[in-house]
């Protein structure tokens, strides 16, 4: 994560994240966290972080969730392939990060690819088709 500021205070005006399942895969324990505390700071319910593809499947078969984000390069030089495959076919929203400036990814399997340092103001930006969508969802009546 890049950003001036502490993550754990969201600044004003800072996207709402209420009512979003965020999985988080990253095999980098401090950024995991400063990730996850991020995304919590704002109102998301985060999963993870996750260091393998295992233990993300887990926590995806506990609850699924609205949107992950996965790093490509995984604990133990596993890669995100399989992982990303999946939570595409079951309609996640997924953001991949990664060092790596250029992925081998197919076209349309992921909905963004961040180069890390993350700078908070695009994740918040690939995050917003799933933000629109939960506050759609809460603006319909029963």
């Amino acid at each position: 994560m890049n950003s001036s500021k502490d993550y754990g205070r969201p600044e004003t005006g800072s996207a709402d994240l209420t009512g979003v399942r965020i999985l988080v895969v990253e095999d980098s324990w401090h950024i995991g966290m400063a990730m996850k505390n991020l995304l919590t700071a704002l109102g998301a319910g985060v999963a993870g972080p996750a260091a393998t593809t295992a233990e993300a499947e887990q926590l995806i078969s506990e609850q699924a969730p609205d949107a992950a984000i996965v790093d490509f390069n995984l604990k133990s030089g596993e890669l995100a392939h399989g992982l990303i495959d999946r939570l595409n076919d079951q309609g996640i929203h997924v953001i991949v990060v990664s060092a790596h400036a250029i992925l081998p990814l197919a076209r349309g399997k992921v909905a963004a690819i961040l180069q890390k340092p993350v700078v908070e103001a695009q994740l918040l930006a690939a995050l917003h088709p799933v933000t629109a969508r939960k506050a759609a969802q809460r603006e319909i009546p029963l």
